[in-house]
């Protein structure tokens, strides 16, 4: 394939460069009898989504900032520094830490990396499109012999089988962030420092960003009632899609939080507070207390 959104994958590339929708089918089974079970769990690169990082630091009764410390390593997504997630192997190997001899040891939480495969998930937004499409892709490596199996399914049933409507689901307002920045390139332009600052914040941790919406700061700019609040306190889920509806916001001005109509007036009067506790010789820290402006 000459030209597309496949032109740059190499001719050795395990990657089918063929468009897959959920009505294609493919043929694929992985179980724990098969020669090969647990090869590709020994030789990783996962990146991690905002939903597969919340899964496992709940698995793991982690912090957001505690699972990112002891399980990840941070890497760029672009050639702007887009700031991305992956797994961190374990000890010096490209294993899985999560990897025993039975299998994957959080079965039920595992990132949707592990799901998809051996399929690939690419989204896509063309100039004849209004919105994203999910294309996928077969995934066909040498070690793994789960093609040969005699089990047909739709990509559809596949989806299904492996709970990827959650997880898809889960994430695909914040990959619409990713896809945006991607597609637009140029015209966005390189991202500021503290731009990139808030978008690793909201997209993978969110107990900092709980944190965050909470301030002086944030709600002196956005007019939040009270059950919007309390939801973000309270449930994960709800906090989540805020994060994203926030990134899309100030990075693209796609507005669906509402601004308070004295946002400006009571920022100057809280940067002239903090300029007099400056003065007194009191320390604050105050983080990303306030929206970042583009």
């Amino acid at each position: 394939m000459s030209d597309g959104p496949f032109a740059d994958i190499p001719n050795q590339s395990p990657l089918n460069p063929v468009k897959l929708a959920l009505h294609d089918k493919f043929q694929f089974r992985c179980h724990k009898d098969i020669a090969c079970f647990n090869q590709c769990c020994k030789h990783i690169d996962l990146t991690l989504t905002p939903y597969d990082i919340w899964r496992l630091q709940k698995r793991l009764n982690l912090s957001s900032a505690d699972f990112l410390a002891q399980h990840t390593v941070p890497f760029e997504m672009d050639a702007h520094a887009m700031p991305g997630i992956k797994l961190k192997t374990r000890d010096d190997t490209t294993e899985c830490p999560f990897l025993t001899a039975e299998g994957c040891g959080v079965y039920d939480d595992r990132p949707t990396s592990c799901r998809h495969y051996a399929l690939g998930l690419m989204s896509m937004k063309t100039a004849e499109t209004k919105t994203d499409e999910d294309v996928y892709f077969v995934v066909k490596e040498d070690h793994c012999l789960g093609h040969f199996e005699n089990k047909e399914q739709t990509i559809g049933e596949y989806v299904k089988e492996q709970g990827l409507e959650e997880f898809n689901g889960a994430d695909r307002a914040w990959r619409q962030v990713v896809l945006k920045k991607r597609s637009s390139g140029p015209t966005i332009g390189k991202p500021t420092t503290r731009s990139y600052q808030l978008f690793f914040l909201a997209s993978y941790n969110l107990d900092g960003f709980r944190e965050f919406v909470s301030t002086t700061g944030f709600q002196d700019v956005y007019e939040l009632d009270e059950d919007t609040n309390q939801s973000l306190q309270s449930d994960d889920m709800y906090l989540m899609q805020f994060a994203f509806r926030f990134l899309k916001q100030v990075l693209y001005g796609e507005n669906t939080i509402p601004l308070r109509s004295d946002a400006e007036e009571r920022r100057v009067q809280r940067r002239r507070e903090l300029a007099s506790m400056n003065n007194q010789g009191l320390d604050e820290d105050t983080g990303c207390d306030e929206p970042v402006e583009i």
